[in-house]
């Protein structure tokens, strides 16, 4: 019933810059917290992103220092990444979570992933 479907993954080179986003249905959105994880082969799933449900507060991983962009468009039920300066550490399958009180690794809804490859 619940589905949260990610786009916009794709390689790029280091410096350069990706937005992904994730739309969501069979849920009321504006309820939602929405937010992004993402995983590393061989490392454990990451905070990157949150934005609650109305888009006032937005959260963002120490790591991002000032390259990542949260937002959220509650008419078109869909929340985007935007990043720029990638840098290949970056390179990951990033995550779309969703919940009701809040976003953490325990979310209650996940997307499948959309791959993000920042090469050197």
């Amino acid at each position: 019933q619940v589905q949260l479907v990610e786009s916009g993954g794709g390689l790029v080179q280091a410096g350069g810059s990706l937005s992904v986003s994730c739309t969501a249905s069979g849920l009321t959105f504006s309820s939602y917290h929405m937010g992004w994880f993402r995983q590393a082969p061989g490392k454990e799933r990451e905070f990157v992103s949150a934005i609650t449900w109305s888009g006032v507060y937005t959260y963002y991983g120490d790591f991002v220092k000032g390259r990542f962009t949260i937002s959220r468009d509650n008419a078109k039920n869909t929340v985007s990444l935007q990043m720029n300066s990638l840098k290949p550490e970056d390179t990951a399958v990033y995550y779309c979570a969703a919940d009701p009180q809040g976003i953490s690794g325990r979310s209650r809804y996940w997307g499948q992933g959309t791959q993000v490859t920042v090469s050197s």
